[in-house]
């Protein structure tokens, strides 16, 4: 599932006339970054919620065959958060752990050993698998600690949530269809519970929550493209 209903705020005035994940940076928008790299991973059955400007995401992306998956909208008529948003597509998400990525983000994250990731969380009865980053200039607080593979809030050395997760159903069970809930007090639950496993990624990840971040990666992207290292 990819999550693209958020308002995009902090986007604003773009984000006025274009909804967020269409954004473009280094020639495409940014849920075509992840949609690319999703399919190449051989993830092709993607569920995509909208709220605001919803129909523009729709049009641009159809059915996902020209992408080389095949897409499915969840639209919401006004946006649930993001536990919310989750829990209103479960109907279309299947009955196994589900890969949940931001539309906002973009990231260079291998997604090929999702479906491995997926059936440890379901063996181990744990809640959610997380991807942690190194904590950007913007968030240097950080998120969450990361201790032999398990996810913690002891004190020490955090890490940044990267807006991706592996996510049992169970978590999501309190959520009655329809209703706005956010994911964070779940998670939160989950890790105090000690049901929740997580990753630190290294490589290039941002999110793209300013006009200038996305202008950063536009920079970024199209230099990297001309070098020929995508």
């Amino acid at each position: 599932m990819i999550l693209a209903a958020g308002r995009g705020e902090r986007m604003r005035p773009l984000t006025d006339a274009i909804p967020k994940p269409l954004l473009g940076a280094g020639g495409k928008p940014l849920i075509v970054w992840t949609i690319e790299r999703l399919a190449r991973a051989g993830i092709v059955e993607l569920v995509i919620n909208h709220a605001h400007l919803g129909n523009q995401i729709e049009s641009l992306l159809g059915d996902g065959r020209a992408l080389g998956v095949s897409i499915r909208y969840s639209p919401e008529f006004a946006a649930l958060e993001t536990a919310g948003g989750i829990a209103k597509a479960l109907p279309l998400l299947g009955d196994d752990p589900i890969l949940v990525v931001n539309g906002d983000i973009y990231c260079d994250y291998d997604y090929s050993a999702a479906e491995a990731i997926a059936a440890a969380v379901e063996s181990r009865g744990d809640l959610a698998h997380l991807v942690l980053v190194p904590n950007p200039a913007h968030h240097r607080r950080g998120d969450f600690c990361l201790r032999a593979g398990r996810v913690g809030q002891a004190d020490g050395e955090r890490l940044t949530f990267a807006g991706i997760g592996i996510y049992s159903r169970d978590l999501f069970v309190g959520i009655a269809h329809g209703a706005k809930a956010r994911l964070a007090p779940l998670l939160q639950e989950a890790v105090i519970a000690g049901r929740v496993s997580g990753e630190c990624f290294a490589g290039c990840w941002m999110d793209v929550g300013t006009p200038q971040r996305l202008a950063a990666l536009d920079t970024v992207l199209r230099a990297t493209t001309v070098s020929g290292a995508l």
